[in-house]
């Protein structure tokens, strides 16, 4: 049995709308194919797409703490 929705599960839009090097929204994570789908998506699926989005963002902060912790690791103190 399916659960019922009782409110419209909004669009993880965030209005930036610019694309990453991967083909993904810099600003909601979600990929061409589901931006343009969203309008015609289940609930559940929609639901699918907001958590592959949260994964991707995950992803890409873990990514970002990496290169900044790779790059401060390879600069070294001046020893006098």
């Amino acid at each position: 049995m399916e659960q019922i929705e009782i409110f419209e599960i909004p669009s993880p839009c965030k209005g930036i709308c610019q694309v990453n090097n991967r083909g993904y929204c810099k600003g909601c994570y979600r990929s061409r194919e589901e931006r343009f789908a969203w309008n015609t998506l289940t609930d559940q699926q929609k639901r699918k797409v907001i958590a592959l989005c949260q994964q991707r963002y995950k992803r890409y902060l873990a990514s970002k703490k990496k290169s900044s912790d790779d790059q401060s690791e390879q600069q070294t103190p001046f020893d006098f």
